[in-house]
């Protein structure tokens, strides 16, 4: 890939959507992206609406980025829609990265167990679930800017070592 990997970052709140909750985990993934020479072109706040989370994926996949970041929405309770908006758009299963997301939580926290966040492909996009909190969003960033930058290089079709 020769130029920057363009990302965009998608956090689930009602709360956050209605203006009541103010959104950091948004703004710290950014943050982490840009250290890693990744593009934010464009973020949103919306609320935990499976159909308006699809339809939101389906846009920034269509516009061609190289991935898109949500944060929020992964966890037990009953509008934690999230992975299910994001399996309805993804063409193939990352499990790893979710796997390594939940291991590096684990570390942390045990509520890490209670994830459950999924990472796909659709089409040349990479789709990440972050949890919703600002510091786990920071812990998981961390754990994937290893291995992020060359997973991005080989969706784009780079896969010459």
């Amino acid at each position: 890939m020769n130029e920057k990997p363009a990302a965009a970052v998608l956090t689930l709140s009602d709360q956050g959507a209605a203006g009541l909750r103010e959104d950091t985990s948004g703004p710290a993934i950014r943050e982490r992206l840009a250290d890693l020479g990744i593009a934010v072109n464009s973020h949103a706040i919306q609320s935990d609406d499976p159909d308006t989370i699809e339809a939101q994926l389906r846009e920034w996949v269509a516009a061609g980025l190289d991935l898109i970041v949500t944060t929020g929405g992964t966890g037990f309770g009953p509008r934690d829609n999230t992975p299910e908006a994001t399996r309805r758009v993804i063409e193939r299963d990352a499990p790893g990265l979710a796997e390594l997301i939940r291991a590096e939580g684990l570390r942390k926290t045990p509520m890490a167990a209670l994830s459950r966040g999924i990472c796909g492909i659709a089409g040349r996009t990479l789709i990440v679930n972050l949890p919703g909190s600002e510091r786990a969003v920071r812990e998981n960033m961390d754990a994937l800017a290893p291995v992020l930058p060359h997973a991005l290089q080989l969706i784009a079709g780079d896969t010459e070592h």
